[in-house]
Protein backbone atom coordinates (compact mmCIF):
# COMPACT_ATOMS: atom_id res chain seq x y z
CA UNK A 1 0.00 0.00 0.00
CA UNK A 2 1.32 3.43 -0.96
CA UNK A 3 2.81 5.55 1.82
CA UNK A 4 0.76 8.48 0.50
CA UNK A 5 -2.48 6.62 1.25
CA UNK A 6 -1.39 6.08 4.85
CA UNK A 7 -0.42 9.75 5.23
CA UNK A 8 -3.72 11.01 3.84
CA UNK A 9 -5.60 8.54 6.03
CA UNK A 10 -3.70 9.79 9.07
CA UNK A 11 -4.53 13.40 8.15
CA UNK A 12 -8.25 12.60 7.79
CA UNK A 13 -8.28 10.85 11.16
CA UNK A 14 -6.39 13.78 12.72
CA UNK A 15 -8.99 16.22 11.37
CA UNK A 16 -11.76 14.00 12.75
CA UNK A 17 -10.05 14.03 16.15
CA UNK A 18 -9.84 17.84 16.08
CA UNK A 19 -13.52 18.03 15.14
CA UNK A 20 -14.31 15.63 17.99
CA UNK A 21 -12.62 17.94 20.53
CA UNK A 22 -14.88 20.82 19.47
CA UNK A 23 -17.96 18.54 19.65
CA UNK A 24 -17.11 17.01 23.04
CA UNK A 25 -19.33 19.35 25.06
CA UNK A 26 -22.30 18.68 22.75
CA UNK A 27 -21.77 14.93 23.14
CA UNK A 28 -21.75 15.36 26.91
CA UNK A 29 -25.10 17.13 26.68
CA UNK A 30 -26.50 14.24 24.61
CA UNK A 31 -25.70 11.92 27.52
CA UNK A 32 -28.34 13.81 29.54
CA UNK A 33 -30.90 13.89 26.71
CA UNK A 34 -30.61 10.16 25.91
CA UNK A 35 -30.09 8.40 29.24
CA UNK A 36 -30.32 4.93 27.64
CA UNK A 37 -27.04 5.68 25.84
CA UNK A 38 -25.58 8.05 28.43
CA UNK A 39 -22.54 5.85 29.04
CA UNK A 40 -21.43 5.97 25.40
CA UNK A 41 -22.07 9.70 25.00
CA UNK A 42 -20.33 10.45 28.28
CA UNK A 43 -17.27 8.45 27.18
CA UNK A 44 -17.10 10.21 23.81
CA UNK A 45 -17.70 13.56 25.52
CA UNK A 46 -14.59 13.22 27.68
CA UNK A 47 -12.05 15.51 26.02
CA UNK A 48 -9.21 13.46 27.51
CA UNK A 49 -10.42 10.36 25.64
CA UNK A 50 -10.54 11.97 22.19
CA UNK A 51 -7.00 11.57 20.87
CA UNK A 52 -6.44 8.19 22.47
CA UNK A 53 -9.64 6.93 20.82
CA UNK A 54 -8.68 8.24 17.38
CA UNK A 55 -5.12 6.94 17.77
CA UNK A 56 -6.61 3.46 18.15
CA UNK A 57 -8.67 4.08 15.00
CA UNK A 58 -5.48 5.13 13.18
CA UNK A 59 -3.57 2.00 14.21
CA UNK A 60 -6.51 -0.17 13.10
CA UNK A 61 -6.60 1.66 9.75
CA UNK A 62 -2.85 1.20 9.33
CA UNK A 63 -3.25 -2.50 10.12
CA UNK A 64 -5.80 -2.81 7.32
CA UNK A 65 -3.68 -0.82 4.86
CA UNK A 66 -0.18 -2.07 5.70
CA UNK A 67 -0.62 -5.12 7.89
CA UNK A 68 -0.71 -5.60 11.64
CA UNK A 69 3.05 -5.91 11.99
CA UNK A 70 3.80 -2.52 10.48
CA UNK A 71 1.00 -0.84 12.41
CA UNK A 72 2.33 -2.20 15.71
CA UNK A 73 5.89 -1.29 14.71
CA UNK A 74 4.81 2.33 14.16
CA UNK A 75 2.96 2.46 17.50
CA UNK A 76 5.97 1.02 19.30
CA UNK A 77 8.37 3.41 17.58
CA UNK A 78 6.80 6.49 19.19
CA UNK A 79 8.33 8.11 22.28
CA UNK A 80 5.87 8.00 25.20
CA UNK A 81 8.13 9.59 27.81
CA UNK A 82 6.05 12.79 28.03
CA UNK A 83 2.69 11.05 28.62
CA UNK A 84 4.29 8.84 31.28
CA UNK A 85 5.93 11.83 32.97
CA UNK A 86 2.73 13.87 32.99
CA UNK A 87 0.88 10.92 34.56
CA UNK A 88 3.46 10.53 37.31
CA UNK A 89 3.98 14.22 38.08
CA UNK A 90 0.22 14.88 38.21
CA UNK A 91 -0.33 12.19 40.82
CA UNK A 92 2.64 13.22 42.97
CA UNK A 93 2.03 16.96 42.74
CA UNK A 94 -1.65 16.53 43.63
CA UNK A 95 -0.96 14.52 46.78
CA UNK A 96 -2.21 16.09 50.00
CA UNK A 97 1.24 16.76 51.57
CA UNK A 98 2.46 18.63 48.46
CA UNK A 99 -0.75 20.52 47.80
CA UNK A 100 -1.30 21.53 51.43
CA UNK A 101 2.27 22.79 51.63
CA UNK A 102 1.89 24.94 48.53
CA UNK A 103 -1.47 26.30 49.74
CA UNK A 104 0.06 27.08 53.13
CA UNK A 105 2.89 29.04 51.47
CA UNK A 106 0.50 30.87 49.12
CA UNK A 107 -1.84 31.76 51.99
CA UNK A 108 1.10 33.12 53.98
CA UNK A 109 2.24 35.30 51.09
CA UNK A 110 -1.33 36.40 50.34
CA UNK A 111 -1.79 37.73 53.88
CA UNK A 112 1.16 40.10 53.58
CA UNK A 113 0.29 41.46 50.13
CA UNK A 114 -1.59 44.80 50.09
CA UNK A 115 -4.73 43.15 48.68
CA UNK A 116 -7.75 41.32 50.08
CA UNK A 117 -6.61 37.75 50.77
CA UNK A 118 -8.91 36.08 48.16
CA UNK A 119 -7.62 38.43 45.44
CA UNK A 120 -4.01 37.91 46.47
CA UNK A 121 -4.44 34.11 46.50
CA UNK A 122 -6.07 34.10 43.06
CA UNK A 123 -3.33 36.34 41.67
CA UNK A 124 -0.62 34.06 43.05
CA UNK A 125 -2.35 31.01 41.59
CA UNK A 126 -2.53 32.63 38.17
CA UNK A 127 0.91 34.28 38.20
CA UNK A 128 3.38 32.84 40.70
CA UNK A 129 2.54 29.15 40.20
CA UNK A 130 2.78 29.31 36.37
CA UNK A 131 6.18 31.00 36.71
CA UNK A 132 7.16 28.29 39.20
CA UNK A 133 6.62 25.92 36.30
CA UNK A 134 10.03 26.98 35.00
CA UNK A 135 11.51 25.11 37.96
CA UNK A 136 9.11 22.22 38.62
CA UNK A 137 7.98 21.77 34.96
CA UNK A 138 4.75 22.96 33.40
CA UNK A 139 2.63 19.83 34.06
CA UNK A 140 3.41 20.01 37.80
CA UNK A 141 2.61 23.73 37.88
CA UNK A 142 -0.67 23.12 36.03
CA UNK A 143 -1.69 20.43 38.51
CA UNK A 144 -0.94 22.57 41.56
CA UNK A 145 -2.50 25.74 40.12
CA UNK A 146 -5.67 23.92 39.02
CA UNK A 147 -6.22 22.29 42.40
CA UNK A 148 -5.54 25.59 44.20
CA UNK A 149 -7.88 27.63 42.00
CA UNK A 150 -10.70 25.08 41.69
CA UNK A 151 -12.51 25.94 44.97
CA UNK A 152 -11.90 29.65 44.51
CA UNK A 153 -12.59 30.37 40.83
CA UNK A 154 -13.84 27.25 39.04
CA UNK A 155 -17.08 26.66 40.91
CA UNK A 156 -20.77 26.81 39.91
CA UNK A 157 -21.37 30.23 41.52
CA UNK A 158 -18.94 31.96 39.12
CA UNK A 159 -20.40 33.00 35.71
CA UNK A 160 -19.42 30.61 32.95
CA UNK A 161 -17.80 33.26 30.72
CA UNK A 162 -15.54 34.37 33.59
CA UNK A 163 -14.47 30.80 34.25
CA UNK A 164 -13.50 30.39 30.60
CA UNK A 165 -11.54 33.64 30.77
CA UNK A 166 -9.74 32.44 33.92
CA UNK A 167 -9.05 29.09 32.25
CA UNK A 168 -7.62 30.87 29.20
CA UNK A 169 -5.37 32.99 31.44
CA UNK A 170 -4.19 29.91 33.33
CA UNK A 171 -3.41 27.95 30.15
CA UNK A 172 -1.59 30.84 28.46
CA UNK A 173 0.37 31.69 31.61
CA UNK A 174 1.42 28.06 32.08
CA UNK A 175 2.56 27.90 28.44
CA UNK A 176 4.73 31.03 28.59
CA UNK A 177 5.58 30.73 32.30
CA UNK A 178 7.81 27.75 31.62
CA UNK A 179 10.16 29.68 29.33
CA UNK A 180 12.42 31.08 32.04
CA UNK A 181 14.51 27.89 31.83
CA UNK A 182 15.45 25.50 29.03
CA UNK A 183 13.96 22.28 30.42
CA UNK A 184 10.46 23.00 31.79
CA UNK A 185 8.38 23.87 28.68
CA UNK A 186 7.95 20.97 26.19
CA UNK A 187 8.25 23.19 23.06
CA UNK A 188 11.51 24.66 24.39
CA UNK A 189 12.88 21.28 25.42
CA UNK A 190 12.43 20.00 21.86
CA UNK A 191 14.92 22.53 20.48
CA UNK A 192 17.16 23.48 23.42
CA UNK A 193 19.84 20.85 22.85
CA UNK A 194 19.81 21.13 19.03
CA UNK A 195 20.07 24.92 19.05
CA UNK A 196 22.21 25.11 22.20
CA UNK A 197 19.76 27.23 24.17
CA UNK A 198 20.57 27.09 27.89
CA UNK A 199 18.58 28.59 30.77
CA UNK A 200 20.55 31.85 30.69
CA UNK A 201 19.68 32.27 27.01
CA UNK A 202 16.02 31.48 27.70
CA UNK A 203 15.71 34.04 30.49
CA UNK A 204 17.50 36.74 28.47
CA UNK A 205 15.40 36.27 25.30
CA UNK A 206 12.10 34.84 26.59
CA UNK A 207 11.89 34.76 30.37
CA UNK A 208 11.57 38.42 31.33
CA UNK A 209 9.09 39.07 28.52
CA UNK A 210 7.00 36.08 29.57
CA UNK A 211 7.08 37.25 33.18
CA UNK A 212 5.63 40.63 32.22
CA UNK A 213 2.88 38.97 30.20
CA UNK A 214 2.08 36.48 32.99
CA UNK A 215 1.81 39.26 35.57
CA UNK A 216 -0.35 41.37 33.25
CA UNK A 217 -2.72 38.51 32.43
CA UNK A 218 -3.03 37.46 36.07
CA UNK A 219 -3.66 41.03 37.22
CA UNK A 220 -6.42 41.61 34.66
CA UNK A 221 -8.06 38.27 35.49
CA UNK A 222 -7.93 38.93 39.24
CA UNK A 223 -9.53 42.36 38.84
CA UNK A 224 -12.26 40.93 36.59
CA UNK A 225 -12.94 38.07 39.03
CA UNK A 226 -12.67 40.07 42.26
CA UNK A 227 -16.40 40.04 43.06
CA UNK A 228 -16.72 36.30 42.52
CA UNK A 229 -13.69 34.91 44.34
CA UNK A 230 -14.31 32.30 47.02
CA UNK A 231 -12.06 30.93 49.73
CA UNK A 232 -8.53 30.29 48.53
CA UNK A 233 -8.21 26.99 50.36
CA UNK A 234 -10.21 23.85 49.88
CA UNK A 235 -12.06 22.91 53.07
CA UNK A 236 -10.27 20.54 55.39
CA UNK A 237 -12.31 17.60 56.59
CA UNK A 238 -12.66 17.47 60.42
CA UNK A 239 -11.05 14.02 60.56
CA UNK A 240 -8.17 14.98 58.25
CA UNK A 241 -4.92 14.45 60.12
CA UNK A 242 -2.22 17.11 60.08
CA UNK A 243 0.65 16.00 57.86
CA UNK A 244 3.98 15.54 59.72
CA UNK A 245 6.96 17.49 58.41
CA UNK A 246 8.87 14.30 57.63
CA UNK A 247 6.05 13.04 55.38
CA UNK A 248 5.95 16.41 53.58
CA UNK A 249 9.72 16.32 53.04
CA UNK A 250 9.56 12.80 51.59
CA UNK A 251 6.82 13.86 49.17
CA UNK A 252 8.73 16.97 48.12
CA UNK A 253 11.91 14.95 47.65
CA UNK A 254 10.09 12.42 45.47
CA UNK A 255 8.52 15.24 43.42
CA UNK A 256 11.95 16.83 42.97
CA UNK A 257 13.40 13.48 41.91
CA UNK A 258 10.64 12.95 39.33
CA UNK A 259 11.23 16.44 37.90
CA UNK A 260 15.01 15.99 37.74
CA UNK A 261 14.61 12.63 36.01
CA UNK A 262 11.79 13.75 33.71
CA UNK A 263 13.52 12.41 30.59
CA UNK A 264 14.34 9.00 32.07
CA UNK A 265 11.11 7.00 32.35
CA UNK A 266 12.68 3.95 33.97
CA UNK A 267 14.04 6.15 36.76
CA UNK A 268 10.98 8.32 37.41
CA UNK A 269 8.65 5.31 37.23
CA UNK A 270 10.82 3.66 39.87
CA UNK A 271 10.42 6.73 42.08
CA UNK A 272 6.68 6.63 41.42
CA UNK A 273 6.47 3.06 42.68
CA UNK A 274 8.29 4.19 45.81
CA UNK A 275 5.78 7.03 46.12
CA UNK A 276 2.85 4.61 45.86
CA UNK A 277 4.37 2.41 48.56
CA UNK A 278 4.96 5.39 50.84
CA UNK A 279 1.41 6.70 50.42
CA UNK A 280 0.08 3.26 51.28
CA UNK A 281 2.26 3.10 54.39
CA UNK A 282 1.08 6.55 55.55
CA UNK A 283 -2.44 6.39 54.18
CA UNK A 284 -3.92 8.49 57.01
CA UNK A 285 -2.03 11.53 55.67
CA UNK A 286 -3.29 11.10 52.11
CA UNK A 287 -6.34 11.98 50.05
CA UNK A 288 -7.37 9.58 47.25
CA UNK A 289 -4.72 9.82 44.53
CA UNK A 290 -5.90 11.29 41.20
CA UNK A 291 -4.98 8.13 39.28
CA UNK A 292 -8.04 8.19 37.01
CA UNK A 293 -7.59 11.81 35.97
CA UNK A 294 -3.87 11.35 35.38
CA UNK A 295 -4.39 8.18 33.35
CA UNK A 296 -6.94 9.93 31.12
CA UNK A 297 -4.50 12.77 30.50
CA UNK A 298 -1.70 10.32 29.69
CA UNK A 299 -4.06 8.51 27.30
CA UNK A 300 -4.84 11.81 25.57
CA UNK A 301 -1.17 12.75 25.21
CA UNK A 302 -0.17 9.28 24.02
CA UNK A 303 -2.88 9.50 21.37
CA UNK A 304 -1.52 12.88 20.30
CA UNK A 305 1.96 11.36 20.01
CA UNK A 306 0.62 8.61 17.74
CA UNK A 307 -1.54 10.90 15.58
CA UNK A 308 1.00 13.72 15.44
CA UNK A 309 3.79 11.45 14.29
CA UNK A 310 2.27 11.22 10.81
CA UNK A 311 1.54 14.93 10.29
CA UNK A 312 5.07 16.13 9.57
CA UNK A 313 4.71 15.67 5.80
CA UNK A 314 2.38 18.68 5.55
CA UNK A 315 3.39 20.66 8.63
CA UNK A 316 7.14 20.91 8.04
CA UNK A 317 6.89 22.44 4.54
CA UNK A 318 4.61 25.15 5.96
CA UNK A 319 6.99 25.93 8.80
CA UNK A 320 10.08 25.96 6.58
CA UNK A 321 8.52 28.22 3.92
CA UNK A 322 7.57 31.14 6.18
CA UNK A 323 9.58 34.30 6.78
CA UNK A 324 10.34 35.04 10.49
CA UNK A 325 7.39 37.34 11.31
CA UNK A 326 5.00 35.19 9.29
CA UNK A 327 6.48 32.18 11.06
CA UNK A 328 5.55 33.71 14.43
CA UNK A 329 1.90 34.06 13.46
CA UNK A 330 1.92 30.76 11.59
CA UNK A 331 3.27 28.95 14.64
CA UNK A 332 0.75 30.71 16.88
CA UNK A 333 -2.10 29.54 14.66
CA UNK A 334 -0.79 26.04 13.98
CA UNK A 335 -0.25 25.48 17.70
CA UNK A 336 -4.02 25.63 18.16
CA UNK A 337 -4.44 22.49 16.01
CA UNK A 338 -1.19 20.71 16.86
CA UNK A 339 0.84 20.22 19.99
CA UNK A 340 3.33 23.09 20.25
CA UNK A 341 6.17 20.72 21.15
CA UNK A 342 5.58 18.74 17.94
CA UNK A 343 5.64 22.00 16.01
CA UNK A 344 8.97 23.19 17.40
CA UNK A 345 10.44 19.70 16.95
CA UNK A 346 9.64 19.90 13.24
CA UNK A 347 11.31 23.31 13.17
CA UNK A 348 14.45 21.86 14.76
CA UNK A 349 14.80 19.55 11.73
CA UNK A 350 15.02 22.46 9.26
CA UNK A 351 18.57 22.92 8.01
CA UNK A 352 20.19 26.38 8.20
CA UNK A 353 17.24 28.01 9.94
CA UNK A 354 18.16 31.56 11.01
CA UNK A 355 18.40 32.68 14.64
CA UNK A 356 15.50 35.08 14.11
CA UNK A 357 13.34 32.30 12.67
CA UNK A 358 14.23 30.05 15.62
CA UNK A 359 13.05 32.70 18.07
CA UNK A 360 9.85 33.43 16.14
CA UNK A 361 8.95 29.76 15.88
CA UNK A 362 9.29 29.08 19.59
CA UNK A 363 7.75 32.42 20.61
CA UNK A 364 4.69 31.81 18.46
CA UNK A 365 4.37 28.22 19.69
CA UNK A 366 4.40 29.15 23.38
CA UNK A 367 2.19 32.24 22.89
CA UNK A 368 -0.51 30.08 21.31
CA UNK A 369 -0.27 27.34 23.94
CA UNK A 370 -3.54 28.24 25.66
CA UNK A 371 -5.89 28.38 22.68
CA UNK A 372 -7.02 24.74 22.71
CA UNK A 373 -6.75 21.64 24.84
CA UNK A 374 -4.17 20.11 22.51
CA UNK A 375 -2.01 23.22 22.09
CA UNK A 376 0.22 22.51 25.12
CA UNK A 377 0.89 19.24 26.91
CA UNK A 378 -0.27 20.37 30.39
CA UNK A 379 -3.66 21.63 29.13
CA UNK A 380 -5.43 18.25 29.29
CA UNK A 381 -4.37 18.04 32.94
CA UNK A 382 -6.02 21.39 33.62
CA UNK A 383 -9.21 20.26 31.87
CA UNK A 384 -9.31 16.99 33.80
CA UNK A 385 -8.96 18.75 37.15
CA UNK A 386 -11.24 21.74 36.52
CA UNK A 387 -14.05 20.49 34.27
CA UNK A 388 -16.38 19.71 37.18
CA UNK A 389 -16.72 23.43 37.81
CA UNK A 390 -18.18 24.04 34.34
CA UNK A 391 -21.67 23.52 32.97
CA UNK A 392 -22.32 19.84 32.15
CA UNK A 393 -18.97 19.13 33.86
CA UNK A 394 -17.31 19.63 30.48
CA UNK A 395 -14.98 22.24 29.01
CA UNK A 396 -16.09 23.47 25.58
CA UNK A 397 -13.40 24.02 22.96
CA UNK A 398 -15.14 27.18 21.70
CA UNK A 399 -15.42 28.65 25.18
CA UNK A 400 -11.73 27.97 25.87
CA UNK A 401 -10.72 29.54 22.54
CA UNK A 402 -12.68 32.72 23.26
CA UNK A 403 -11.44 32.89 26.84
CA UNK A 404 -7.81 32.53 25.75
CA UNK A 405 -7.83 35.09 22.93
CA UNK A 406 -7.15 38.15 25.12
CA UNK A 407 -4.36 36.55 27.20
CA UNK A 408 -2.85 35.14 23.98
CA UNK A 409 -2.72 38.61 22.41
CA UNK A 410 -0.92 39.97 25.48
CA UNK A 411 1.58 37.09 25.41
CA UNK A 412 2.11 37.52 21.66
CA UNK A 413 2.64 41.26 22.00
CA UNK A 414 5.20 40.78 24.77
CA UNK A 415 7.18 38.15 22.85
CA UNK A 416 6.97 39.89 19.47
CA UNK A 417 7.35 43.58 20.35
CA UNK A 418 9.55 43.76 23.45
Amino acid sequence: MSEDVVQYTALVIFVLALTHTFAAKQLERLSHRFPQHSGLFHLLGEVEVVFGFWAIVLIMAMALLQGGGQALAYAESRNYTEPLFVFVVMVVAASRPVLRTVIWVVDGIARVLPLPTPMASAWLGLAAVPLLGSLITEPAAMTIAALMLAPQVFRPQVPERLKYFALGVLFVNISIGGTLTSYAAPPVLMVAATWQWDSAFMFMHFGWKSTLAVVTNATIATVVLRKHLGSASAPVAPAEAAVPVLVVLVHLALLAGVVLLAHHPVAFLGLFLMFLGFTQAYERYQNPLILKEALLVAFFLAGLVVLGGLQGWWLQPIVSSLEPVALFFGALGLTAITDNAALTYLGSLIANISDEAKYMLVAGAVAGGGLTVIANAPNPAGVALLKRGFEDESVGAGGLLMGALGPTLIAAAALLLL
